[in-house]
């Protein structure tokens, strides 16, 4: 039988502006669940990214049901979990962790799911053959895995560490098949830009907490469409000055909240009305909603 209540938790850096308990809690409150969704911040406690398994492990020995888990710990909390799901395996990044009887942490990855349902629906009809991605952290392994899913002929992950890069290209080859995906460093962006059909960004830049563009406005041009994570602010610069230059774009909005419906549903058992948070995260970020 499903609970009636609940207690689940984020864990991550600069999560102050996160928009998750809001949009947790709301879709909760209409369902008439008692479910309290909260902070852990790395930043406020004063702690590395490095002790993200003993805050999960004081989570669990706390009660909660489940956590989500963002930047910069998607990676490192594997190693933490007892188990994890075949998506979560595969991508090497979990971002939804649920306890189980017995108190087993199971590691789940919603981010996969969440960005494609939100690219289909946002940029339903963009070319693919040619997709540019920065980023190859937890959350860009996520969308790599999505955006091959959809379709995409060949994906380029550009990150400022190149081994991370070449790392997420090698098990996106293995998973889709080779020559699929290829790594590259960020002195290759322009030329890269130059000929791509879209552009998808996968790193903070542009949160709240840090702020800026991810590569020179120069880059952009009106053929690229433009993809972004980032939901807090849902207009980034990235996204201002693609749309002002004529860009098709997307904002982080749609992932947050179907990767949240999907986390919501696994918390609790429960079936999410995704099309009320979508109002939600509108509502919440001060955002006019894009017409249809």
């Amino acid at each position: 039988m499903t609970k009636d209540s609940y207690l689940v938790g984020l864990i991550g850096s600069g999560i102050g502006p996160s928009l998750s308990p809001a949009l947790h809690e709301r879709e909760a409150d209409r369902q008439g669940l008692r479910y309290l969704y909260r902070l852990i911040d790395l930043d406020v406690l004063g702690a590395a990214p490095q002790a993200v398994g003993d805050l999960v492990r004081a989570a669990r020995d706390l009660g909660y049901d489940g956590l989500n888990i963002t930047h910069p710990c998607k990676q490192l909390v594997i190693e933490h979990l007892d188990a994890l799901s075949p998506q979560a395996e595969a991508l090497g990044a979990v971002n939804t962790v649920v306890f189980e009887g017995g108190g087993r942490a199971v590691g789940h990855n919603t981010d996969v799911t969440g960005f494609a349902a939100s690219f289909a629906r946002g940029l339903p009809d963009v070319p693919l053959e040619r997709v540019v991605q920065l980023g190859a952290g937890g959350a860009g392994a996520a969308v790599a895995h999505a955006a091959l899913t959809l379709g995409a002929g060949r994906v380029t992950v550009v990150d400022a560490l190149p081994e991370r890069a070449e790392r997420l290209a090698a098990a996106l080859n293995r998973h889709f098949g080779e020559g699929r995906a290829a790594a590259s460093g960020p002195d290759r962006l322009p030329g890269l830009l130059a000929h791509a059909d879209g552009v998808v960004h996968a790193t903070p830049t542009g949160m709240a907490a840090h702020p800026g563009l991810p590569f020179a406005a120069a880059l952009l041009r009106p053929e690229l469409w433009v993809a972004e994570v980032v939901y807090r602010p849902l207009e980034t610069e990235l996204l201002h000055t693609a749309r002002a230059l004529g860009c098709a774009t997307l904002d982080g909005g749609g992932m947050a909240v179907f990767q949240a419906a999907d986390a919501f549903r696994l918390f609790t058992g429960r079936e999410p009305d995704s099309a009320r948070m979508l109002a939600d995260i509108a509502e919440l970020a001060g955002a006019v909603p894009a017409p249809k």
